[in-house]
C-alpha cells in the first residue's frame, strides 16, 4: 500500500484531469507477467481472476464498488474470487476473519459490512480481540457458529499457508489482481503508466482487466466471449 500512496501522490502532481484508458495495455506498463504461472481453478470457457485485498486498505475500499460491478459483468467468462492479503503473516487477524467468513459461506454477504466498519464506522478490526468483539455484538452472525469455524483446523491451515500463496504470486500490497495465474495488475501498476486520481486508477484497472481477460480467452480459443473490445499484447 505504501508504493500505491507514493505513486498516487506523484500522479496528482502530474495530472489531475486527463487520464488515458488503455485499450491495449502493455506488459511491463499496465500489467506484468509472473516468471512462473500458478495453477488456476477456472472451469469451462472461463478465466480465473483473483483479487488480493485487505479490509483495512483504503484503496481496496475505494475499488470495492467497481470490482463488484466488473465481476458481475464478467460472470459468464470469469471465475472471480477474493483472497485476503496476510500483511501480518500466518497469524494475520483480518485474513483470519476473511477465511472464517469464506468457510461459512458468508464472505460475499459480510465483506461490505466489514469494509463499512473499518472505513465508515472507524472500527479498528485489526486484531483477534477487536474482531471477535465486533462479530459477537454487531455482525448479526451466529457467534457460536463463527467461533467454530474461526477455530477450525481447515481455516487455521489455510491461514498458515496464505503467506506462501502471496509469495508465489510475487505480491507486496493491495489491491492486486491476478489473471489466469500469471498476469498481474493493480491500481499502483497502472498509475505509473497512466497518472491520475485514485478513482481514475480504479477505472483503468478495470479496463486493463477487461483486456487481459479478452487476451486469455483469445489464447484459449474462446475469442469473442469477453465484453472487452481489444486484447492486451
Amino acid at each position: 500500500m505504501r508504493s500505491l500512496r507514493f505513486a498516487l501522490a506523484a500522479a496528482a502532481m502530474i495530472a489531475t484531469t486527463a487520464f488515458a484508458t488503455p485499450a491495449d495495455p502493455k506488459n511491463g506498463a499496465e500489467y506484468r507477467t509472473l516468471p512462473t504461472a500458478q495453477p488456476t481453478q477456472a472451469v469451462g470457457k472461463k478465466v480465473e481472476v483473483i483479487e488480493f485485498f485487505a479490509y483495512h486498505c483504503p484503496h481496496c475500499y475505494v475499488i470495492e464498488g467497481p470490482v463488484a460491478a466488473w465481476a458481475k459483468k464478467h460472470k459468464d467468462d470469469v471465475t472471480f474470487k477474493r483472497i485476503a492479503f496476510p500483511f501480518r503473516g500466518p497469524s494475520d487477524a483480518e485474513a483470519h476473519l476473511w477465511l472464517t467468513l469464506d468457510a461459512m459461506g458468508k464472505a460475499e454477504e459480510m465483506s461490505p459490512r466489514v469494509f463499512n466498519a473499518n472505513h465508515v464506522e472507524r472500527a479498528r478490526l485489526d486484531n483477534d480481540e477487536a474482531i471477535l468483539a465486533w462479530v459477537a455484538k454487531k455482525s448479526g452472525l451466529d457467534n457460536a457458529k463463527f467461533l467454530e469455524f474461526w477455530n477450525s483446523f481447515g481455516v487455521l491451515t489455510k491461514l498458515k499457508r496464505l503467506p506462501q500463496l502471496v509469495e508465489a504470486y510475487k505480491l507486496d500490497g493491495t489491491p492486486a489482481f491476478v489473471v489466469d495465474g500469471r498476469l498481474v495488475t493493480s491500481p499502483s501498476i497502472v498509475t505509473m503508466a497512466n497518472p491520475g486520481t485514485e478513482r481514475q486508477a480504479a477505472e483503468v484497472t478495470m479496463a486493463t482487466l477487461d483486456a487481459l481477460v479478452a487476451k486469455v480467452l483469445k489464447e484459449k480459443g474462446y475469442a469473442g466471449a469477453a465484453p472487452a473490445k481489444t486484447a492486451a499484447k
